[in-house]
């Protein structure tokens, strides 16, 4: 497993997005916070922050609800600047603003099988890429899709989102699709699995097999 040496793991920011409304996660709709939801007997982010943490220098949680049980795990809790549970981008906004390193890299809550060399992968790429330095990486798995929760980024984009999420628009790709981006190939689909309902919850109470 590839990890990034001490220096570089403390020049980024792990930001766990748990902001949403789990509409999916409760049978009426209403909404469940998802991040507290158990999976095999420990809540869905203690999973993500026990993968994503080894990985960069801090951390961040950014949640809207219950601030004081994630504020348990032993990490800072960011709610959205933006009223009106605006999304994933407002997560990023609020891990922006709060975050002291020069990076931001990105995971949802709902995710407890991401990859272990994520930053590693996303930072290699970036770094490498053609031209020069990205300012984005995204990860892609190999059926082509993009993971855009999935993502590492310059903090010194802060001025470019507000001016984004001002203008009313709350899409992912559509942001980043003016930025120099590179999309970066991870070949196991399963640790990109985001668990958004009860019975996804029962169907991966065992972790995913290995492609």
């Amino acid at each position: 497993m590839t990890r990034l040496p001490d220096e570089t793991r403390a020049l980024v920011t792990g930001l766990v997005l748990a902001g949403g409304l789990g509409r999916r996660m409760s049978a009426d709709g209403a909404g469940v916070d998802k991040g507290l939801a158990l999976l095999g007997g420990r809540p869905m982010i203690a999973h993500v922050i026990g993968r994503l943490a080894p990985q960069v220098g801090a951390l961040l949680i950014n949640a809207n609800r219950n601030a004081d049980r994630y504020a348990a795990f032993g990490h800072p809790v960011i709610p959205d600047a933006i009223e009106g549970y605006a999304g994933p981008l407002a997560g990023l906004h609020a891990g922006m603003r709060a975050a002291a390193t020069p990076w931001i890299v990105t995971a949802p809550c709902d995710s407890p099988f991401l990859p272990e060399d994520l930053v590693a992968r996303l930072w290699h790429a970036l770094q490498g890429a053609p031209g020069g330095p990205a300012q984005l990486a995204v990860a892609r798995t190999r059926d082509g899709q993009a993971h855009p929760v999935f993502a590492l980024a310059e903090c010194s984009l802060l001025a470019n989102l507000e001016a984004f999420l001002a203008s009313g628009r709350r899409k992912i790709d559509a942001w980043y699709a003016p930025l120099r981006v590179v999309e970066v190939d991870f070949p196991d689909e399963a640790s990109f699995r985001n668990i958004n309902t009860q019975e996804e919850l029962r169907q991966n109470e065992s972790p995913p097999a290995r492609d």
